[in-house]
């Protein structure tokens, strides 16, 4: 499916790194549908690919007028995010479809946990429990006040449903209190790598199901220093060299073999493959740490390898 051509019709400022973008097509028709949790991509002018999630307050979902996303700029990142806060008003932008890799069942309670900027998919969560009638709580954490969006309109949106923590004034939040409250509900966790690492422990601990548990990473993998190259070997026998600093994928994808994969965080577990011989060094928020012990699956998009060669069924 071919991307959409829109135009960026208003810029918010919202926190002293993070902006509001509103988006419409510029055929000035509907846009397409979506449901709660999804994103989309945007193709940036420095030629890099980013997603961000669709943030609704109102829960209409269906083929609306515009998209609003909310984009933090990261002084250490790729440049990302630093193109997006670059455009302005009236600028052309090309994004994709909709796609959801961090669906909502809005038939059963949810504890929503968002950190920092991992809030966006959760407004539009919120939103489509409020519509739905269904019991929820939505705990939300970051550095300050001053670092975090939208705190105004979630406390207006949600009163008591909503809790705040902010770590200078209250320390470090305590994942174990929020997901010791969870009982049947289905928790939902957005934000940094450890906070997600964090509650899939607790949670996991707790005995919550698996399929209890959702998360969405907000940050790719970052290199280790220490990385190393190693071989992958696929089915047809064919051997590659994935060098420190370049991914499974995108060594495959050079070499014209066919993968299917969307987030490249490792949190959405499309890209997941069959280890048939090998050691993966695990480095997504997918797996469960009794899948992570048994290496015989792996994100290729941001896992490694701890042997010098792996062997997958690809």
């Amino acid at each position: 499916m071919s991307n959409i051509q829109g135009t960026i019709v208003e810029i918010t400022s919202l926190t002293e790194r993070i902006s509001a973008f509103r988006v419409r097509a510029a055929d000035g028709n509907p846009l397409p549908s979506y449901a709660a949790g999804a994103h989309i991509e945007f193709d940036l002018p420095n030629g890099e690919t980013r997603a961000y999630s669709l943030i609704s307050f109102d829960a209409k979902f269906d083929t609306p007028g515009h998209y609003l996303v909310a984009v933090q700029r990261e002084a250490d990142g790729s440049g990302g995010s630093k193109a997006m806060h670059e455009l302005t008003v009236g600028t052309s932008v090309s994004f994709s479809a909709p796609k959801n890799d961090f669906p909502l069942n809005t038939s059963a309670p949810a504890i929503l946990l968002a950190g920092g900027i991992g809030v966006t998919p959760m407004i539009s969560m919120a939103s489509a429990l409020l519509a739905k009638g269904q019991e929820f709580s939505f705990v939300f954490a970051g550095r300050s006040e001053a670092d975090m969006a939208y705190t105004s309109d979630l406390r207006e949106m949600l009163g008591d449903k909503l809790r705040l923590h902010f770590d200078d004034k209250s320390g470090i939040i305590d994942l174990e209190s929020v997901i010791a409250n969870l009982g049947a509900a289905h928790l939902y966790v957005c934000g940094p790598r450890k906070m997600i690492d964090t509650a899939r422990s607790i949670a996991e601990g707790a005995g919550v199901p698996s399929e209890r548990i959702h998360f969405e990473l907000f940050e790719a993998a970052k290199s280790d220093s220490s990385d190393a190259a190693f071989e992958v070997q696929i089915n047809d026998g064919s051997v590659f060299e994935i060098p420190a600093g370049k991914t499974i994928v995108e060594v495959l994808e050079e070499n014209d073999v066919d993968v299917m994969y969307d987030c490249q965080r490792g949190d959405c577990g499309i890209c997941q493959c069959d280890v048939l011989e090998g050691i993966p060094d695990h480095r997504d928020v997918v797996l469960s740490q009794s899948e992570r012990d048994a290496g015989d699956v792996m994100q290729i998009c941001v896992s490694r390898a701890k042997s010098p060669r792996l062997v997958l069924d690809i």
